[in-house]
């Protein structure tokens, strides 16, 4: 499942439509937008995206993740649009046999989202807006 949307979405549907009798676990990352950023305060968050291109990238690296990993499903989607402090942005969850094939699947599905796909963050604070570059090697 790979889905970009303005949307928000339920974890438990995502959940309940990735997990099968195989599976011994799911691991979730579900990104939230945080009140704070770089020691500022942060309103909201608006998230543009290239959507065509990042449906591309996004099943990419869903396909490159299941083949490297051997997990047997990924679902990821991300939101687009104004989102407000404490929305969700994204989810990632990834079922498998095995909990260390899914975390290490879900760490590389988030860090190879932030190097290839175009989705853009403009954080929207009281001192003004600022756009978000992601360092690459960033681990949080």
């Amino acid at each position: 499942m790979i889905k970009i949307t303005k949307d928000d979405f339920s974890v438990d549907e995502v959940l309940n439509e990735i997990r099968s009798n195989g599976m011994g676990c799911v691991v979730t990352f579900v990104g939230v937008v945080r009140d704070n950023s770089k020691g500022r305060p942060v309103e909201r968050i608006e998230i543009q995206v290239y959507e065509e291109m990042a449906l591309k990238q996004l099943q990419a690296i869903r396909e490159e993740a299941i083949d490297k990993f051997s997990v047997d499903e990924i679902a990821i989607l991300h939101r687009y649009g104004s989102l407000k402090v404490s929305d969700k942005i994204m989810m990632i969850a990834v079922g498998a046999g095995h909990r260390a094939e899914a975390f290490n699947a879900c760490r590389y599905v988030i860090d190879t989202i932030k190097e290839r796909v175009p989705i853009w963050k403009k954080e929207i604070t009281p001192d003004g807006d600022f756009w978000v570059e992601e360092k690459r090697d960033e681990r949080h």
